[in-house]
């Protein structure tokens, strides 16, 4: 029966000894800390992925290759997981089979390195959609659990962890006949097992299917909790950690098993948090930020308070571990040039146009600055940003009744003779500041001097975390007589903003931000001052610090507008930013780099710092806005318009997105610049129209409608471009308010210029454009788009007809119109009860409901 056992043959695969050694070859290079060897091993790479057997030579090391040390066999994998990630669908079935048949042999390998390599490799196969087509993975990943030899089970379970991870949903779906109701009781076997590796996997596990309420888990959930309960006081660190992170999801997703014992969670919690290490302390942590946003809250934590608070403003203060990945004792480093990896994007908002409405009259701005945010250095997570955040939230669920806890505790902080004490008392004001605000009024008159004293401390950090509690209070100062403290503040963040540190630095600009925002017209009469040290900055600065410098001076502009318009304070401004402007070398990555280099090389390098371009836009947006006409010599001496038409095209929405609100400031600005790109920029805007990115989507739109305003009749060629997409956004259901109203406007403005082009197609707009543009008050854009509507009603009448009942609606909205605008209500208005006779007019209008009809009979006689 020989060919019986050609049928079943395995799959016999031997490496060439040549072919071998060139890829061994290619993965020692790759170690290599020199960049350019990298970048050739990596051409060297895609290239080999040409050769069909290429990754089996990759698996053969993996796991065959003994003789070779580990980080070598272990990086052979990690490519392999590339390739499998970017050409899977490619591989010939005969490897494919020979890896997954050899992932599975190796899962047990002696070295843990390469387990988990195995692991890796085997969720990323997974997840390429191959769950379903390996049937037998995860059984056999199940029965290997149970061997007995220690390196299996553990590999198996690194391996299972990793796709519980990475394909928790398809694994709770009917796709693969529901494997969890087997795995989840499997699973929770293992968390009473003498190994504390294995344990902390075996939780770990189960916990990718809390928060999706997983059924096969919610069947034993209470065997899960019980079993949580047994491991409370595991000596391993991992296993604790996974229990808080349990009970943490638990606490959102079955609050009613917890309520029972939650007298112990908290008391077990307390302790967590204050545990040894550092991990479980941040999961602990986490609990009391979740159960802050629980209605029960108030209730279950009041008699815990007088043990919790202390505990959280405890691990408020900075670990020595901090203070020195936080360089915490180098005072002065503003003349050291920023590191690469200093230069981490801050989150930064881009500018979204909208219109003013009568309801409200201000736009809805996310709150997203006041997030607790001070050193954004270390890992961008830990205990100490927990504890201030749970404070906060607490703060806000409490409000005042959280004080008496508070300040007996702050009184001993804020005045310690130990910095770093005394620094996270004033952290702890800064976190209290939004939820006990009415409480600490009485205290302010002291706290606020004192603190502005902090400000010159004489140490770094804890000047830095001044200039953020203080921003916290900024609304309040802005409140009392301008000499009082909003001067001394002022001058002291001043002086902060030249500060020899740049952590402070950086802070003295955030804080000094929020303050203009609170404080707007009442800085007018120091701009000079404010001016003198902002420019002063532009040649002080460090890169990572001047984005947040644009961004003070774009908040400026914005918040005293026109005042910002005099000659003097002009000169001051704009040759400095011209300078830089115009020093922007191409490897710089100061504010638009390598834009030319990265489009046409982009393998080549790296790309330019987004949030740099983000910030230079909105920065030259609100100078735009704020001195008009005058920023034309800027405009004149520099390259802005080419690196804005870079920025139209990039790849990043909210590079996108500011630089159509730059145009549409600088159309209105200085039109003279932009008219000679007009062809070049519209079909960008065109393609831009997508309302799938909202805001970018709006701000193209907005730049449109000032774009016609300027050209005029000269916009024609351009109407086929634009003008069907902004009839089909605003068709859509659930488009967002702001960005119908500003398509409405547009449209409006399009059919002012070129009526002959738009009104053709009133009746497909007519309706929600009259809805969208009820709401908004009188202003220059909703005249220029009802000019434009009247305009291509006399063009196309029967286009409004169906619809008219809504241009009724729509024109009462009016409060104040310029009277030729009213003359041309009144002149549709009548020509249409004309036309039909006043029998049919009062037929028609007995439909109005009372208040739109007595309106128009007083305003328009009809």
């Amino acid at each position: 029966m020989v060919w019986d056992r050609q049928t079943k043959m395995e799959y016999e695969w031997k490496p060439d000894e040549q072919g071998l050694q060139q890829i061994l070859q290619l993965l020692k290079e790759s170690q290599s800390p020199d960049t350019t060897i990298q970048r050739t091993v990596q051409q060297k790479l895609e290239q080999l992925n040409q050769y069909p057997d290429f990754n089996n030579y990759l698996i053969f090391v993996l796991t065959k290759l003994k003789s070779e040390d580990e980080p070598t066999r272990s990086l052979s994998g990690l490519i392999l997981k590339n390739n499998v990630k970017a050409h899977f669908q490619n591989f010939p079935n005969g490897v494919t089979d020979f890896i997954k048949s050899e992932c599975l042999n190796n899962i047990g390998d002696a070295s843990p390195l390469i387990r988990a390599t195995v692991g890796i490799l085997i969720t990323t196969i997974a997840s390429k959609g191959e769950l379903q087509n390996w049937p037998d993975l995860l059984p056999k990943l199940c029965s290997l659990l149970d061997s007995e030899d220690y390196n299996t089970c553990e590999g198996a379970f690194g391996a299972l962890q990793k796709i519980c991870e990475d394909s928790a949903e398809i694994l709770d779906s009917d796709v693969l006949d529901r494997p969890l109701n087997i795995m989840i009781p499997k699973f929770l076997q293992f968390f009473k097992h003498s190994s504390p590796k294995i344990r902390s996997h075996a939780v770990a596990c189960v916990n990718q299917f809390i928060i999706s309420r997983t059924q096969a888990l919610m069947l034993h959930i209470d065997s899960f909790i019980e079993n949580l309960f047994a491991l409370a006081g595991d000596e391993e660190p991992e296993v604790r950690k996974n229990v808080c992170r349990a009970l943490v999801m638990l606490l959102e997703v079955r609050m009613d098993r917890l309520l029972p014992h939650m007298h112990n969670i908290v008391e077990y919690m307390l302790q967590r948090t204050q545990d040894q290490d550092e991990n479980v302390a941040l999961e602990a942590c986490e609990f009391w930020l979740t159960l802050a946003e629980q209605p029960i809250c108030k209730d279950v934590l009041v008699r815990h308070l007088p043990k919790l608070i202390p505990v959280l403003v405890n691990g408020m203060k900075y670990s020595d571990i901090d203070i020195i990945l936080l360089k915490g004792d180098v005072e002065e480093d503003e003349t050291i040039p920023d590191s690469e990896q200093d230069i981490r994007p801050r989150f930064h908002r881009s500018r979204t146009v909208a219109q003013q409405h009568d309801e409200d009259g201000i736009e809805e701005e996310d709150d997203d600055d006041d997030e607790i945010d001070d050193d954004d250095t270390i890992s961008d997570w830990n205990l100490r940003k927990c504890s201030a955040a749970a404070l906060d939230v607490l703060a806000n669920v409490y409000r005042d009744e959280l004080l008496p806890h508070i300040l007996p505790l702050l009184k001993e902080l804020l005045f310690h003779h130990e910095w770093v004490v005394k620094e996270s008392g004033i952290l702890v004001l800064g976190a209290i500041a939004e939820g006990c605000m009415q409480g600490m009024i009485p205290y302010l008159p002291e706290l606020i001097p004192h603190l502005i004293q902090c400000l010159s401390d004489k140490k770094a950090l804890v000047r830095s975390i001044t200039c953020w509690t203080l921003s916290r209070y900024a609304h309040w100062v802005v409140s009392q007589p301008p000499d009082t403290y909003l001067k001394p503040l002022m001058t002291e963040l001043l002086k902060r903003i030249l500060d020899s540190n740049k952590r402070v630095q950086e802070a003295a600009c955030s804080a000094f931000a929020t303050l203009e925002e609170e404080a707007c017209t009442e800085l007018v009469p120091y701009l000079a001052y404010i001016l003198d040290t902002l420019v002063f900055a532009f040649s002080k600065y460090q890169h990572k610090n001047l984005l947040i410098l644009y961004d003070a001076i774009g908040t400026l502009a914005d918040s005293v507008g026109h005042h910002l318009n005099k000659p003097e304070y002009i000169q001051m401004l704009m040759p400095p930013l011209i300078q830089k402007w115009n020093m922007l070398k191409d490897e710089d990555k100061d504010l638009f780099p390598l834009l030319e280099l990265n489009n046409a090389q982009p393998d080549q390098y790296e790309a330019p710092d987004k949030d740099f371009m983000i910030v230079a836009l909105d920065l030259l947006s609100g100078l735009a806005e704020g001195l008009g006409g005058n920023i034309e010599q800027l405009v004149a001496r520099s390259n802005i318009l080419t690196l804005m038409y870079q920025c139209m095209q990039d790849k990043m929405p909210e590079v996108r997105q500011s630089s159509f609100a730059l145009l549409g400031d600088l159309t209105k600005a200085c039109f003279q610049h932009v008219k000679p790109c007009i062809a070049d920029f519209m079909p960008i805007l065109g393609t831009n129209l997508n309302p799938e990115f909202i805001s970018v989507c709006n701000n193209a739109t907005w730049a449109i409608g000032e774009i016609s305003i300027q050209m005029g009749i000269e916009m024609q060629p351009y109407i086929p471009m634009v003008l069907h997409q902004l009839v089909e956004i605003i068709n859509r259901p659930n488009t967002p308010k702001t960005l119908l109203e500003n398509t409405a406007i547009t449209i409006g403005r399009l059919g002012y210029v070129c009526p002959q082009e738009v009104a053709p197609m009133l009746q497909q707009f007519i309706r929600p454009w009259c809805t969208s543009l009820r709401n908004i008050r009188d202003n220059e854009e909703k005249d220029s788009a009802f000019r434009g509507i009247c305009t291509m009603i006399s063009v196309n009448p029967s286009g409004v007809i169906q619809d008219f009942i809504f241009f009724c609606d729509a024109v009462a909205s009016w409060i104040s119109p310029k009277d030729d605008l009213r003359d041309m209500f009144c002149k549709i208005l009548h020509g249409f009860k004309n036309q039909v006779g006043d029998e049919n007019w009062r037929r028609f209008s007995d439909q109005f409901p009372l208040p739109l009809k007595e309106r128009l009979a007083a305003f328009y006689g009809v």
